[in-house]
């Protein structure tokens, strides 16, 4: 699924919070347009995640995670209204996981939360970290923190989360609007990305597994 028909499909027009952009002329452009230009390609999803060769990894990483961050977004705005504390009590993936908020602030110890508050702070602490140059570099001058590769790992398998209770508690609004392929995509394409650089766990990964088994079925 060509990446500006996900755009154009989801945004009709509008966003839902302010698009994390990258500035023209900068390495990460770059990268951001060459992934780009590879899904549009319509070339195998498990290729177009893999590092191009002379890259720099936290770049590649930096990347994607904006971009997921942009599309997971999308995707929830769609759902969101239908998504409340009389809906959604808890974020849960079904009766078998549910998942506790904490950020180390306001909420310093895990709390159980209604799924629409859950993502609305889980967005706001992303854009927050995303949009902090000292831990997402803008210039090459500036070095990426030794801690950038593990607060990528936290915030993917966050977003992953939000997959989690789209497809389990919302997916009939997906399909309702007929967005299941655009959905889908998306899903194939972080699913390879976080595959190809162990960045979620499995155990993480398990409530979804069955769907997955299903759609990534891409060739190595």
């Amino acid at each position: 699924m060509a990446l500006n028909g996900f755009l154009d499909f989801f945004q009709k027009g509008k966003t839902f919070r302010p698009k994390k952009r990258f500035t023209a002329g900068t390495i990460r452009y770059s990268l951001h347009k060459q992934a780009q230009a590879s899904l549009q390609s319509g070339i195998n999803l498990r290729q177009v995640v893999r590092l191009p060769e002379g890259e720099n990894m936290n770049d590649w990483l930096a990347v994607h995670v904006v971009d997921f961050f942009n599309r997971i977004n999308l995707i929830y705005g769609t759902v969101s209204e239908y998504c409340n504390e009389t809906t959604c009590p808890t974020m849960s993936g079904g009766s078998r996981y549910e998942y506790l908020w904490a950020d180390g602030d306001m909420y310093k110890k895990p709390t159980a939360l209604p799924a629409q508050k859950y993502i609305e702070l889980l967005m706001d602490w992303i854009e927050t970290q995303i949009n902090n140059e000292a831990v997402f570099p803008v210039s090459t001058d500036v070095p990426f923190p030794k801690t950038f590769v593990s607060l990528c790992r936290k915030i993917l398998t966050r977003l992953f989360r939000v997959f989690v209770h789209v497809y389990i508690h919302h997916f009939d609004r997906i399909v309702t609007i007929g967005a299941e392929a655009h959905v889908n995509a998306c899903y194939k394409h972080f699913y390879y990305f976080v595959q190809e650089f162990e960045l979620i766990s499995s155990k993480e990964l398990e409530p979804l597994h069955e769907m997955t088994s299903r759609i990534c079925k891409d060739k190595e």
